[in-house]
């Protein structure tokens, strides 16, 4: 069950009202607790360790606190506004407040937020003019108009929840789950689970949670490699049609192709393809083109003293030798296919956290 974390301006009646409805209305599929103060809504983090921070208002210096502080406690951030950042909202605020270091942390808070919910396409229309955040939903308030009724409304605000956990899926996943996704990978690779060194993690696969691998899979382009694999190492798992949840991308978020579309097909030089397939991964590291370059460092045309001149002369060298330590680690290469031995340095950081924060928002 999704637990969330409302908090509200202790002095608006009509946002209580607002998040109570949505509390009693949620009560049968969400786990809520709310907090009108800072004070309280950090008792209720550390005790409760939400999924999701709902924050109701934005010129509100506990509200700001609280998203901050949700954000670092590894919460995602909701934010309803209200109609406080409404052009003519904003107006009535202070020069000094404007100004201040409430309206910049409200405007990162806004940045960084998974959605934002507006109340009205009006709303919706003048938030999108300030180019803080596309992830804008609407959904109208029950408390003020019978446009929406409060089922309807609880219903669509759970399922922009559903939506926030359906995103960047790798981030919540636990550990047997990675390693599970780790082995899957090297099944799909090679065609056979005796390639497959440790096999602890999909040893019972009532353990994995299927949903977020297979959201993550989607979201690389890897479901096909995924699905393959799950059937070498005749696993069960739920057949989920993943390509139809929704979920919430970081702005410059582009599905992946495969690398052939990026750096064209083979041409009959193998050190030329894969000098062309590292040479894309130096520029973006993606999953996909990670495990389409091991299949290909596999075959046995494969020249390893051509290949290292190559990436001499390119200047590729040390960062390939760093992309073998991550591939050994996200697609388990085996050194003896490894072109250079593998290092761990600065640059082998770099590349593990541009694959970790691909679908960071």
């Amino acid at each position: 069950m999704i637990k969330v974390l409302y908090i509200f301006p202790k002095d608006a009646p009509l946002i209580r009202q607002h998040v109570e409805l949505l509390a009693e209305g949620l009560r049968q599929s969400v786990e809520i607790c709310m907090a009108d103060s800072y004070k309280v809504f950090k008792q209720q983090l550390k005790l409760q360790q939400p999924d999701i921070v709902h924050c109701h208002g934005c010129w509100n210096f506990d509200i700001i606190r609280a998203a901050l502080s949700g954000r670092r406690a590894g919460a995602r951030i909701v934010i309803t506004p209200h109609g406080q950042i409404e052009p003519w909202a904003v107006e009535q605020q202070t020069t000094q407040a404007k100004a201040g270091r409430l309206f910049r942390w409200q405007k990162t808070c806004i940045q960084h937020a998974y959605a934002i919910i507006t109340l009205g396409r009006l709303e919706q229309k003048n938030f999108l003019k300030q180019k803080w955040n596309p992830r804008v939903e609407v959904i109208h308030n029950a408390i003020i108009t019978n446009t929406i009724s409060p089922g309807e409304m609880c219903s669509q605000t759970f399922a922009v929840y559903q939506k926030v956990i359906d995103s960047n899926t790798l981030e919540q996943m636990d550990d047997t789950t990675s390693e599970a996704l780790a082995i899957i990978i090297k099944a799909s690779i090679t065609g056979d689970q005796r390639w497959c060194r440790k096999m602890d993690a999909v040893n019972h696969p009532q353990d994995i949670d299927w949903r977020r691998l297979l959201i993550y899979a989607t979201h690389e382009n890897i479901r096909n490699y995924v699905d393959y694999g799950i059937s070498i190492l005749g696993l069960s798992s739920p057949g989920i049609d993943t390509s139809h949840i929704a979920s919430y991308f970081p702005d410059n978020y582009t599905t992946p192709r495969p690398i052939k579309e990026v750096v064209g097909d083979y041409q009959g030089n193998e050190t030329d393809y894969l000098l062309r397939m590292i040479s894309q991964l130096h520029r973006q590291p993606l999953l996909l083109h990670m495990i389409e370059l091991t299949r290909e460092l596999m075959r046995d045309t494969v020249n390893d003293d051509q290949l290292n001149e190559a990436l001499e002369e390119k200047s590729l060298k040390g960062f390939a030798a760093s992309l073998m330590q991550v591939l050994s680690e996200e697609t388990d290469l085996d050194e003896g296919y490894m072109p250079l031995p593998p290092k761990e340095n600065r640059q082998t950081d770099k590349i593990r956290k541009l694959l970790t924060n691909h679908l960071k928002i």
